[in-house]
C-alpha cells in the first residue's frame, strides 16, 4: 500500500511543474490579451481624435471658401460688404428708437406704455445675440 501511495506521489509530483507551466501560460495569454486590448482602445482613441481632427480642418476650410466671396481686391466694394450688417442693425435700431420718440413727444404716451414686455424680449434678444455669437466664438476657439 505504500508502495501505491509512493507511486501516486511521485506521478503527481511529476506533473506538479506542468501544471505550474500551464497556469503561468494562462496568466502569460490574459496578460498579453490585456496589452492588446488596451492597444486597441488607444487605437481607436487615436482615430477617434484624428476624424475629429479631419472634421475640424474640413469645417476651416468650408469657412476660409464661404469668406473667400468677400474679398473681390476692390477695397471699397469690400468695405461696402464687410458694412452691410452694421449698417441694417444702425438703421434698424434707430427706426426703433424714432418710433419710441414719437410715441413720447407726439402721442404723449407714458414711459410704462413705452417701454412693454414685448420690447424687454426684443431689446434682451438683440443684445443676447450679438453678445452671445461672440462668446461662442471665443469658446470655439
Amino acid at each position: 500500500m505504500l508502495t501505491f501511495f509512493g507511486s501516486l506521489l511521485g506521478f503527481l509530483t511529476s506533473a506538479f511543474p506542468e501544471i505550474l507551466r500551464m497556469i503561468g501560460d494562462a496568466a502569460d495569454r490574459r496578460h498579453e490579451l490585456d496589452i492588446l486590448q488596451m492597444q486597441m482602445e488607444q487605437e481607436k482613441l487615436g482615430f477617434q481624435n484624428h476624424l475629429e481632427e479631419i472634421k475640424i480642418n474640413a469645417d476651416t476650410e468650408v469657412a476660409k471658401e464661404l469668406y473667400k466671396t468677400y474679398n473681390s481686391g476692390v477695397r471699397w466694394v469690400d468695405a461696402l460688404n464687410a458694412s452691410v450688417r452694421p449698417v441694417l442693425s444702425y438703421f434698424f435700431f434707430l427706426l426703433y428708437a424714432g418710433i419710441k420718440v414719437f410715441q413720447f413727444h407726439v402721442l404723449n404716451m407714458n414711459l410704462e406704455a413705452l417701454w412693454t414686455g414685448d420690447d424687454q424680449i426684443i431689446f434682451a434678444s438683440i443684445i443676447s445675440f450679438y453678445f452671445g455669437q461672440r462668446a461662442i466664438l471665443k469658446m470655439r476657439g
